[in-house]
């Protein structure tokens, strides 16, 4: 790391000169890596919430998904499309949320690689892409979880802006949106094989919900 972003990336160390105390003190801007950590930390606690959320969502799978299997056995159509629909939004709603922790979880990985102020712009330009993206599909699922992801992308915009300030480095939208893009697309296949393999199949010939494919998503 250059010794003129030293000061803007770690936190102040003991000995440091009285030239650059009172300059620090002058032009107080909190070191970037302790405020990246913080970031870290948010992503983190979201994908933990995520998990649990996938959690509960699974167990209400495995109790639809029996009642649909008991409906069916005793030839009550009826009970059995219902059961069917609810199976269906579940499991749309699972991917949704195993989508959004893969895709966290990418952004939590690539920000905690970031050793350079100028990693800063090129790495954050396509996470604060993902963590919007995220958020917004959250809407309908998870709506705390949209706002919360709307703070730290916030928060990862400010020092966005502040390293490319000090830095004097540009941002490549092309670039960003194409990575952020690349995250996205690989987190909803992995999403989609996941649901695939972790949910049971319905049996030939039993109703399938709002859909066709064997995960009635």
């Amino acid at each position: 790391m250059s010794e003129r972003f030293a000061k803007k990336w770690e936190p102040k160390k003991d000995g440091e000169s009285l030239f650059d105390a009172i300059r620090s003190t002058a032009q107080p801007q909190p070191p970037l890596k302790p405020r990246l950590d913080l970031a870290v930390r948010k992503i983190d606690n979201q994908i933990n919430k995520l998990d649990q959320a996938n959690e509960r969502f699974t167990q209400k799978d495995k109790t639809l998904f029996a009642k649909l299997v008991d409906a069916y056995g005793q030839h009550d159509s009826a009970h059995a499309n219902i059961y069917a629909n609810e199976l269906a939004e579940i499991r749309k709603m699972t991917k949704i949320i195993m989508n959004a922790r893969l895709a966290l979880d990418q952004v939590s990985l690539r920000i905690k690689t970031v050793t350079e102020l100028g990693d800063v712009i090129t790495t954050l330009g396509p996470c604060i892409g993902v963590l919007r993206s995220v958020g917004a599909g959250m809407r309908g699922v998870l709506p705390e979880a949209e706002n919360e992801l709307g703070d730290i992308g916030n928060m990862l915009s400010g020092l966005m802006f502040e390293a490319g300030t000090n830095s004097g480095m540009s941002l490549n939208f092309n670039s960003v949106n194409e990575d952020a893009s690349k995250i996205l697309a690989e987190a909803a296949i992995v999403a989609e094989q996941k649901v695939n393999a972790n949910l049971p199949d319905l049996p030939p010939g039993m109703p399938t919900g709002t859909t066709n494919n064997k995960t009635i998503s």
